[in-house]
């Protein structure tokens, strides 16, 4: 209980840079994702590729190694002075997109294919299709694999601590460093991402129980 008294303050640095890398990332990471996945359902050959490249090559790398690209590459070629925080959120969010872009994608293999014959014969683009026939049908399937990736992109916002974002792992460091016990250290930093975690897991229940009303 010391560590956490004598240095709250730090501790509620911490945890609003967790909760806020994890907010901006889950917009960049949602929004990229249902384009991507846009891509992949795609007719244009080319609009596929990339999709398929996106998804595979973000995948399979590790987050570790995209969080040096951006913080050690990106400044130097294409924006130089950009905050470790928008660096750490970028590669927090386009990792997580990919996953998140196959989730949608699975979603939408999941509304029968006559919906979208139907909305063509009437006249409607892929796009409009897509937006307003087939991703709110899709979107039900989606949430619940949505709500693992979104956990786990929380759990992943630790790696941002160690290029100099304000997160938890952060003020960890800074309390072993200080020379306190590591057993205590980690019980608190434990609780505040289960509440952080649990938040969305309810935000993502709330949503799924009004879906359901909603079919």
């Amino acid at each position: 209980m010391n560590v956490l008294l004598d240095h709250f303050p730090e501790f509620r640095d911490g945890f609003i840079g967790t909760v806020s890398i994890t907010a901006v990332s889950s917009v960049i990471a949602l929004v990229l994702g249902v384009l991507v996945a846009g891509f992949r359902v795609s007719p244009v050959p080319p609009l596929r590729f990339f999709g398929t490249l996106w998804v595979n090559l973000l995948r399979n790398t590790p987050l570790t190694l995209l969080f040096l690209v951006s913080f050690f590459v990106v400044p130097e070629i294409f924006f130089p002075g950009m905050s470790p925080f928008v660096l750490g959120a970028l590669a927090l969010g386009f990792y997580t997109s990919a996953f998140v872009a196959e989730a949608v994608r699975s979603g939408i293999s999941t509304v029968p294919l006559g919906q979208a014959e139907a909305a063509r014969s009437l006249g409607m683009t892929f796009s409009q299709t897509l937006r307003m026939i087939v991703l709110p049908q899709a979107t039900r399937t989606v949430l619940p694999p949505l709500s693992s990736i979104f956990i786990a992109l929380t759990k992943n916002s630790a790696i941002a601590g160690a290029f100099s974002v304000t997160e938890l792992f952060g003020w960890t460091t800074l309390m072993s460093e200080q020379g306190y016990a590591i057993g205590p250290i980690f019980v608190w930093v434990a609780a505040a991402y289960l509440v952080v975690t649990f938040s969305i897991s309810g935000i993502f229940r709330v949503l799924e129980r009004r879906m359901e009303v909603a079919r």
